[in-house]
């Protein structure tokens, strides 16, 4: 079990500076990178992981002690941390969940137009009779999936860390025991694992932003007296399983990239991966009944492949996935961040490698 520090972060968010929000994490057992100051994202990469494609794992910037690759850099080295935040203190903070062992809830409230009721929960189908007036976000959806289990809605718990996000989110985090199972992190809009419309998951392959940690936005905020995170409730876990969240430890490892030269690499990436980017970026024309998720999702799937198989770097996909998420749904930003966070996790169990000439 992860040590649970004495310290706790403060109720109110003002004294807490993200150096110490990043030591209070580390003590927690909670590796933790840095995020761009002001921003809910991995801070940049340096110039030659811009410039040169190759996988995380393989980086040699983590050895010397920095952060490229967002949540693949984080540690919880105290040295580290000291450098890191000593030199930039308005760096923000993030946790990575799989190594921390959470499963944090990210439920959303921003305004979408609401699915057909098969879609709010899925897998499991919402009988005709059930009301679903006023329904609008993922704290309708949570609640309606407890209610059927006759559960407490995790919104709710006060017996956990629960953090208010500045869009008038929240994020629940629970921990799992080091032994326990793992599980993927997904986005309430995926149409193949989600747990329900408009709830994130995100533990391994994913990030949570800290408590007290300051945005343009504003300020995560932590609700409630409980200051750490609670064990995962057993029905929570058989929805994870249910709803396919966990991971199979036993996994072949991702292969090394063929040895190619980066040019022909790159050309044929940028060939397979442009004709999706403009798929999405067509979502402008009309405002919905584009499908413009499942696209966004498809191109960052395919991304994640090419990032794996060493033909392009995280950052360089990621840019080309916000810019064309932009263009299509300016106004949709967070939402679109967290479907290319777990596209691209989802696509690196699945590397790209080309065959025959360029």
């Amino acid at each position: 079990m992860p040590r649970q520090s004495e310290t706790s972060v403060p109720r109110s968010a003002g004294p807490a500076s993200p150096y110490n929000v990043a030591r209070w994490c580390a003590g927690n057992g909670w590796p933790v990178h840095p995020l761009a100051p002001g921003r809910k994202t991995p801070a940049a990469n340096c110039q030659a992981c811009r410039d040169e494609p190759h996988r995380p794992q393989d980086c040699p910037c983590h050895s010397a002690g920095r952060w490229c690759h967002g949540f693949h850099a984080a540690t919880t080295n105290l040295s580290l941390l000291d450098a890191w935040w000593g030199s930039h203190p308005t760096l923000g903070v993030g946790v990575s969940c799989g190594p921390a062992h959470l499963v944090v809830l990210d439920i959303d409230a921003h305004s979408a137009e609401v699915p057909d009721r098969n879609r709010l929960l899925p897998g499991i189908p919402i009988h005709e009779s059930v009301n679903l007036a006023g329904l609008a976000s993922g704290f309708d959806t949570l609640a309606l999936l407890a209610a059927l289990r006759s559960q407490q809605s995790p919104a709710d718990d006060d017996s956990t860390l629960r953090v208010r996000t500045p869009s008038g989110g929240l994020h629940v985090w629970y921990r799992t025991p080091p032994e326990g199972p793992r599980y993927r992190s997904s986005v309430g809009s995926s149409p193949k694992v989600a747990l329900a419309w408009q709830v994130d998951v995100r533990s391994t392959g994913g990030y949570i932003v800290t408590p007290a940690t300051r945005t343009s936005a504003g300020t995560y905020s932590p609700v409630g007296a409980a200051r750490l995170p609670a064990i995962l409730p057993d029905w929570l876990a058989t929805e994870l399983q249910r709803t396919g969240h966990p991971v199979n430890n036993g996994t072949t490892p991702v292969p090394p990239p063929r040895p190619v030269s980066p040019r022909p690499a790159r050309q044929r990436a940028n060939r397979l991966l442009e004709p999706l980017l403009d798929q999405v970026k067509e979502c402008a024309a009309a405002t919905q009944g584009t499908a413009f998720t499942e696209k966004l999702n498809r191109a960052a799937y395919t991304a994640g492949g090419l990032i794996a198989s060493g033909h392009l770097t995280d950052s360089q996909a990621r840019d080309l996935l916000t810019a064309a998420a932009d263009a299509a749904r300016p106004h949709r930003s967070r939402h679109s961040l967290a479907v290319i966070t777990s596209a691209l996790s989802a696509g690196a169990s699945r590397p790209l490698h080309f065959k025959g000439r360029p």
